[in-house]
């Protein structure tokens, strides 16, 4: 059940640092030296519309009935390209959050699990290549998210749960997202017993909604790094 869990939380509490200056906004954010970043668009009581700019990712797909079994191979298979397994032999910081792209499906239907490490500032233009077929880059496009968080571990029932629970906010709001979809965000470290943080995140179509809510007017900032 906490597989997951805990060799994210593991790998990051290896990496683990005080927190960065504008960081100290983002309380669930101090486990790595790099971390992604946002503006926040608008919120509401149930979730938040977050605008992400474009990055680059280095990511791999496991197919299994349980998210558990799928993501713990793809997290093993792209910790080994951040640890040297790339044409360079170069160690590669961890950064935060771990994203996980879950295909919606039935519990006993096989799915593909996409498993996503944020490359760090230094390696957005010229990463080393993967010796891993299987391991890929990807380039995320200037997106906007309806982002949920909740507390705990992120396991395949709380991250249904989660997601079930903000796809009702969402088509109660009018917003328009993509449904077939959603992608889950994995912050801490096991040894952290309270005020863990996790995230389900489902992609906005179109302009986003926040049900009686204003837009912000002091948006988080999008960048990743130390100040």
């Amino acid at each position: 059940m906490f597989l997951l869990a805990g060799l994210v939380g593991f790998l990051l509490a290896l990496r683990a640092e005080a927190e960065y200056g504008e960081y100290s906004e983002m309380s669930y954010c101090t486990e790595t030296e790099e971390c992604l970043m946002f503006d926040l668009v608008c919120e509401t009581p149930h979730y938040q519309v977050r605008h992400y700019k474009a990055m680059k990712w280095v990511t791999t797909t496991e197919s299994s009935f349980l998210m558990e079994f799928a993501t713990m191979k793809a997290f093993k298979r792209l910790y080994k390209y951040i640890d040297g397994e790339n044409e360079n032999g170069q160690k590669i910081e961890m950064t935060a959050p771990v994203i996980v792209k879950m295909v919606d499906k039935k519990f006993w239907e096989m799915g593909e699990y996409t498993v996503s490490f944020l490359l760090p500032m230094e390696h957005q233009a010229n990463p080393p290549r993967p010796k891993d077929s299987k391991v890929v880059f990807y380039n995320s496009e200037d997106t906007n998210m309806y982002v949920s968080s909740y507390g705990g571990w992120m396991t395949s029932v709380c991250d249904y749960n989660e997601a079930y629970k903000l796809k009702k906010y969402l088509m109660s709001d009018g917003a328009y997202f993509k449904k077939d979809c959603h992608y889950g965000a994995a912050y801490n470290s096991p040894m952290t017993l309270w005020n863990r943080h996790n995230e389900v995140w489902f992609p906005a179509m179109g302009d986003p909604v926040c049900s009686s809510s204003e837009e912000m007017e002091t948006p988080y900032p999008t960048r990743m790094g130390p100040a």
